[in-house]
């Protein structure tokens, strides 16, 4: 069985398209399924990771000469299109599905792919185009879930909402959640603001809560190579013995599981810290974060400062100092977690699994 991926990631959209990728990818590789990508190469790229990951990586060929790789992708999609086509029909081989997770991919690319493949899956989060496809996976919390999508995509398409539905990789699947007890106490925080952070997140925080580098409390740092700021970031850390840094690892969600609180960025990483029912605190950091991370803290699941722009270092320090005094706070966050993904259907009910049924 072969399946194609479309995705991206550039400095300006971060590396999350491309990691929820993978992970669907080496769910369907146990299944033997052949599975290949299909990138651009622009800036922040991750092509070079894609293929350390032991999958073929074919490259669009056409340069791009502008700052927005979005704007590019939208409006020269017939070009897009037209190369990704090419690509396939090289192959010479049946696909059986195309995956596609771009924001700037509508169904007007979808339709000049459609003769060349059996089944088209979408994955999205912003609901905000018309699609053709076979079956459409949105894992974000959303209070008229049920009718996102009413409009947007063919009668027939199966839709696969919600959280429970989340992407989440294999090192995380193979923790029990329920197994580490959250009481409320603060003594080790998580911070992590995706691969690139390019609004300097990462170091913004650190320099709003290095008051309590003296405290009794472990700090686990996590950044990507991409991240422009990276040798600021280390020469802040090396001044401290409790401050752990750590760059592109396969280890995060056990630095997270052990965590009391996560300061981070909104978007996929949301699942990953509420599937482990780790307390936030979230910075809005792309217009495609904002209703989430609204919808989420509505439930008091998370503490959401806002958006990157209007968020000051006192806004963190206010936000943290908050949370170390309240830890009543803190462990009614964590049981909000509960109500939002069931682990126990996450772990045992895979999307992979879903396809593979879908695709029979």
């Amino acid at each position: 069985m072969n399946v194609f991926i479309r995705t991206d990631a550039s400095i300006q959209i971060g590396s999350g398209h491309v990691m929820r990728c993978l992970t669907l990818a080496k769910q369907l590789e146990k299944y033997n399924v052949n599975v290949k990508f299909v990138c651009r190469n622009i800036d922040g790229n991750m092509i070079n990771y894609i293929a350390q990951q032991g999958f073929d990586v074919f490259t669009l060929f056409t340069e791009i000469d502008t700052i927005s790789h979005w704007d590019w992708t939208r409006e020269q999609w017939h070009d897009d299109a037209k190369e990704t086509i090419s690509i396939i029909q090289l192959e010479q081989k049946t696909v059986d599905m195309l995956i596609v997770d771009h924001y700037s991919i509508d169904i007007k690319w979808e339709r000049q792919l459609r003769p060349f493949v059996n089944n088209i899956m979408v994955i999205d989060d912003v609901a905000d185009r018309n699609h053709d496809c076979d079956l459409l996976l949105d894992q974000n919390y959303y209070s008229d879930m049920e009718n996102r999508y009413k409009n947007l995509v063919p009668k027939d398409c199966i839709q696969l909402l919600g959280p429970n539905n989340a992407l989440l990789r294999e090192e995380f699947l193979e923790i029990n959640p329920a197994k580490y007890k959250r009481d409320g106490t603060i003594k080790n925080i998580f911070i992590f603001f995706g691969g690139s952070d390019i609004t300097g997140e990462t170091l913004k925080t650190l320099y709003a809560i290095e008051k309590y580098m003296e405290k009794n409390i472990t700090f686990n740092i996590v950044i990507g190579t991409a991240n422009p700021f990276k040798n600021q970031i280390k020469l802040f850390c090396d001044q401290y013995d409790n401050i752990n840094l750590h760059c592109n690892i396969d280890y995060m969600a056990r630095l997270m599981a052990h965590a009391d609180l996560a300061i981070g960025a909104g978007g996929t990483a949301s699942w990953e810290r509420i599937y482990l029912r780790l307390p936030a605190i979230v910075v809005i950091l792309a217009n495609n974060q904002i209703e989430l991370t609204k919808t989420l803290a509505s439930t008091g699941a998370i503490q959401s400062i806002g958006e990157t722009n209007m968020v000051r270092q006192l806004d963190i320090q206010q936000y943290v100092e908050l949370l170390i005094n309240n830890p009543q706070i803190v462990r009614k966050m964590a049981e909000k977690c509960l109500s939002i993904i069931d682990s126990s259907i996450i772990r045992e009910k895979k999307i992979a699994t879903q396809i593979m049924e879908f695709l029979k």
